[in-house]
């Protein structure tokens, strides 16, 4: 745990000096201090709120035992496996298959699902991304990742706004107190640098981590390993553009959500799935287990003969108003 949190006192310094430096190339001495208190201030807000900020920004929304019994039972019954409190549960309404987990500590934390991913997974291959996402909880993963995601996506905004402001001329400073069109320039291309920054900072051997705790608390790594190669496959082809539009919260997810069609993909934030997939079935040989073993603590559904693994109303709300209600 004091290793995440020096971590991420490193991650805020660097990118507030370069939320800092993008502010001095475009208001000079003047933009530097405005933007040294607005990240001092963003700092604060983002341990506190980051979570929901990041959640909102990829249209998450909490559902509950009345909405989705199936997919909250599971959830805590794999964090009581976990021993962990139980998480918020959130469901994204985005056909790309993908997850993630938030929260600063795992007494404030959630675990958000694409409708996506609960349409291609079996409830097997779910119980192992949300096991994987538990492990993220459990090793205060969670508090680098969101505020990276929250610093850095401030950064591509501010970028943006700049990009903005060049085009209708809102750059320049005829009193000389900013480099302007310059520095809106010099801004604008270091965003992109920045986002890859953000995700370079998060190690790649969390995911193998997360991978293995995840396989041992959902009792079957062969489960995970089954729905990283789904969702590995499905993603490529599906752009997420909550996620394309804020690169730096890439690193959130269990697989890239970006599609490659950016600068900010030149470096990947996650390590290859054929390699974590090889790293799973070696462990489900040391485990001594097989696909079709149950493995331990997965609640049963309340319902077998619903197509749908989760009670079928998520089904049944999605062409209404979605399944959170």
């Amino acid at each position: 745990m004091p290793m995440n949190y020096t971590k991420t006192a490193v991650l805020l310094v660097v990118l507030t000096g370069i939320f800092v430096a993008m502010g001095a190339a475009v208001g000079g001495k003047s933009g530097m201090v405005i933007a040294f208190i607005a990240a001092l201030v963003m700092n604060g807000l983002s341990l506190w709120k980051s979570d929901k900020v990041v959640l909102r920004m990829f249209g998450a929304h909490e559902v509950d035992a009345a909405t989705a019994p199936d997919l909250v039972e599971l959830v805590h019954g794999l964090a009581r496996r976990a021993e962990l409190p139980p998480p918020r549960v959130y469901v994204m309404q985005n056909p790309q298959p993908n997850a993630f987990a938030t929260g600063r500590n795992p007494e404030n934390s959630a675990v958000a699902v694409s409708t996506g991913l609960l349409d291609v997974l079996s409830r097997e291959e779910v119980a192992g991304v949300v096991a994987h996402e538990l492990a993220h909880i459990k090793n205060r993963d969670t508090l680098t990742m969101m505020m990276a995601a929250t610093i850095g996506g401030a950064i591509s905004m501010l970028a943006q706004y700049l990009q903005f402001g060049m085009l209708f001329g809102g750059n320049r400073d005829e009193r000389g107190g900013g480099l302007g069109f310059v520095g809106a320039l010099i801004a604008m291309i270091a965003a992109p640098f920045a986002a890859m920054l953000v995700q370079m900072a998060i190690s790649r051997s969390r995911e193998y981590q997360a991978d293995r705790l995840g396989a041992m608390i959902v009792g079957n790594p062969l489960w995970l390993a089954s729905a990283l190669e789904k969702i590995n496959a499905r993603a490529r082809g599906i752009v997420n553009e909550e996620a394309e539009s804020v690169p730096a919260a890439a690193h959130l997810f269990i697989v890239n959500p970006l599609t490659g069609r950016g600068v900010d993909n030149m470096f990947s934030t996650h390590p290859n799935t054929e390699n974590r997939v090889a790293e799973l079935i070696k462990l489900a040989r040391e485990m001594g287990v097989a696909s079709g073993d149950r493995g331990a603590g997965l609640p049963e559904p309340h319902d077998e003969s619903d197509a749908s693994p989760w009670g079928g109303q998520l089904d049944r709300r999605a062409s209404q108003r979605g399944p959170w209600g």
